[in-house]
């Protein structure tokens, strides 16, 4: 599973209108692919539909799709928002990640 803090359901419910979207019917589509300074990094967007090869959870009143591979690496991750003085953005506490980067965008296993 993936669960989303308070602080980042709301960050990504409030994008999500600006955007268009709807939290209640739409999905944040949470990915990982090859690169970053670490080897892998993480990908997040917003999603109308989910196909045959998604997991689907729902937390916090944030539905989110993961395809089966991404999942693998990404089961039992916390997404965060952080605001603080060294910028702003989606962080991801992944507890299978072995190394991180430093701007905590890419990760190793």
């Amino acid at each position: 599973m993936i669960k989303v803090s308070d602080t980042a359901s709301q960050k990504i419910i409030n994008m999500m209108q600006e955007d268009g979207f709807d939290a209640t019917k739409d999905y944040v589509r949470v990915g990982v692919k090859s690169g970053g300074c670490s080897g892998l990094s993480y990908e997040l967007k917003f999603d109308k539909a989910i196909g045959e090869n998604d997991k689907v959870f729902e937390d916090n009143n944030v539905k989110i799709a993961v395809e089966k591979k991404s999942f693998l690496y990404l089961a039992g991750t916390i997404l965060e928002f952080s605001g603080g003085l060294n910028g702003k953005g989606f962080v991801f506490n992944n507890p299978n990640a072995s190394r991180t980067c430093g701007c905590g965008e890419s990760f190793s296993l």
